[in-house]
């Protein structure tokens, strides 16, 4: 795999738009509220220990676990989640770090964290080997690793494939952010830089809108990346993502709702 990466100034400057555009406390309130608590369970988050919680957001997994005691700093390139993150800890009673990271190069020293973790976060930084080798770099040894992520063949890999061929070309060097979500590509990713890795698929149920048509809007409304996508488009154009959407949602409907599937992983730091 190559490690070549373009300057990431633009890349970050169109990224944290992106995220900023929508309303991603909604997305993450409505479609993924238990995710981040999953994930802090599957990696023994725990008192006293010392957390980097990394694309984290709007907290999803960051707050659950500065609930537990831990001492948690929260990272993500959009300070708008983060200004609301901090909001909605204040309210659950969570104290925890808030800082401003681009996932290519964080700002914190090698091996300062016990644990490190990711839900639905890293998976969005374009350069994969890049990103991967920033949570190596800050996780101690011995530390664990945990990740989250959509996977490829799931519903919301199933949405980037759709929108795929009405957005722009992606950055060169960038590979699709639902790779991690295949086990094989995080096991490629990581390397001997962990032992003892764990991966395992799961499913969580989408069901915030009464039919098809009503989720498409959801998600044009709503979610950054969706967003960015139709502004770029033509009437015409929105016009076949419109149908193309349609019909993914509606072969993907089930009893009512919508299966999404995500790779969980645990992982020893060497």
């Amino acid at each position: 795999m190559t490690t070549t990466t373009p300057d990431l100034t633009a890349v970050r400057a169109k990224h944290r738009a992106l995220w900023a555009s929508g309303d991603y406390p909604t997305v993450a309130a409505d479609l993924i509220p238990d995710l981040g608590a999953t994930l802090v369970e599957a990696a023994g988050v725990a008192a006293g220990q010392r957390v980097l919680d990394v694309g984290a957001g709007t907290g999803n997994a960051a707050i659950p676990a500065a609930l537990t005691g831990a001492d948690v700093v929260a990272s993500d390139l959009t300070p708008e989640l983060l200004a609301e993150g901090e909001r909605i800890a204040a309210a659950r009673g969570a104290q925890l770090q808030w800082v401003e990271a681009d996932a290519h190069a964080l700002p914190f020293e090698t091996g300062e964290f016990d644990t490190v973790l990711s839900c639905v976060g890293v998976m969005f930084a374009p350069f994969h080997e890049r990103a991967a080798g920033e949570l190596l770099r800050v996780c101690r040894p011995g530390g664990t690793i945990g990740l989250l992520n959509w996977t490829p063949e799931g519903f919301v890999g199933r949405l980037f494939a759709t929108m795929k061929p009405f957005a722009p070309a992606p950055p060169p060097g960038a590979s699709p952010g639902p790779l991690w979500g295949r086990e094989e590509h995080v096991r490629t990713l990581l390397g001997d830089g962990v032992r003892d890795l764990r991966a395992q698929r799961r499913t969580t149920t989408f069901a915030v809108a009464d039919g098809p048509e009503a989720f498409r809007e959801w998600w044009k409304r709503h979610y950054g990346p969706t967003i960015s996508v139709y502004r770029g488009l033509d009437a015409d154009r929105a016009a076949e993502l419109d149908a193309a959407f349609l019909q993914m949602l509606e072969e993907t409907r089930s009893d009512g709702a919508w299966q999404a599937e995500f790779l969980l992983v645990t992982a020893v730091r060497t």
